[in-house]
């Protein structure tokens, strides 16, 4: 193999390696089967969130609309939310999930496909929800990736009439560096070519990419929707974390370590642990009733 051609792979396999890195491992409870709409994964997220994904759920004058989980990159439905999903749950919220961003072949891993076609498939499952409860919108809480693909859904394909709130956590708006790594691809030649062969979703959030340059042209927002971006300085995915901020009319970016400094969270517990963004993601899904956020919010 030539030198370059050996380094080009190199390079890539070191991408995906410091993906894989941060997110949850896989454990033997779960299916090996790709989920589908009726996935073993979608079952035992209501056996572990205490009634998430539970389709006779009925939002409540309290509540009234459903909350949809966007997981991240090689994450999936369940994982993603351990953590989130239950605490919504148990504030009287109508919580669903879904898997995307599938590759055959590749199970338990999602959020790798084509970002462009995974909009299409949060746009086909928000519509099951809105089926299924009644509501006239959902809001929208996603982690990492999942925090950045709506807002293709939202521009391109109708769902600014369907969604209320766009939740961010550690969202990659503007692009993925992992810690500069990424600056490496145009030294290695066919790198990033590679990457759109065998994982597009992460050669779609090369700063700079096609995908992302259509999505932040004329602006991070569409009218009608509020946006809430909840960040980390300690993330080290999302480079730099201030990438992640939006700007526009009915946007919030909020960061932790303004509302608790000892918050030591990166970018896999801000989404999976971090009571301090699970507050504020409270806060922003009902506003009228938001309450500060502290580091005694851990107790609430």
């Amino acid at each position: 193999m030539l030198p370059w051609k050996r380094a080009t792979r190199s390079i890539a396999a070191l991408l995906l390696t410091a993906a894989v890195a941060v997110v949850p491992a896989a454990t033997a409870a779960h299916a090996t089967d790709a989920p589908s709409s009726g996935s073993p994964l979608i079952e035992q997220s209501q056996e572990l969130g205490g009634g998430w994904n539970d389709y006779s759920c009925k939002p409540s004058a309290a509540h009234p609309r459903p909350v949809v989980l966007v997981h991240g990159t090689f994450g999936n439905s369940v994982d993603n939310w351990l953590g989130l999903a239950p605490y919504l749950t148990k504030r009287g919220y109508c919580v669903f999930s879904l898997d995307y961003g599938q590759l055959p072949g590749v199970p338990f891993f999602h959020g790798l496909g084509p970002i462009d076609k995974s909009a299409e498939q949060l746009d086909a499952f928000v519509d099951k929800v809105l089926d299924a409860t009644g509501a006239a919108e959902a809001d929208l809480v996603g982690h990492s990736q999942g925090g950045m693909m709506p807002r293709h859904y939202l521009r391109f394909l109708g769902g600014a009439d369907e969604v209320n709130a766009l939740i961010g956590i550690a969202p990659s708006n503007h692009g993925a560096t992992l810690s500069g790594l990424t600056n490496l691809l145009p030294f290695f030649p066919g790198a990033e070519d590679l990457l759109s062969a065998t994982t597009p979703a992460l050669a779609d959030q090369i700063p700079g990419s096609a995908f992302l340059t259509k999505l932040n042209e004329g602006g991070d927002t569409v009218p009608g929707v509020r946006y809430t971006v909840i960040a980390t300085q300690y993330d080290q995915v999302v480079t730099p974390w201030r990438s992640q901020y939006l700007d526009g009319p009915d946007v919030r970016n909020v960061l932790v370590q303004d509302l608790c400094p000892v918050d030591l969270s990166e970018h896999l517990a801000i989404g999976l642990l971090d009571r301090i963004a699970f507050h504020e993601v409270a806060n922003a899904l009902d506003p009228a009733h938001a309450r500060t956020t502290t580091c005694a919010s851990v107790f609430n």
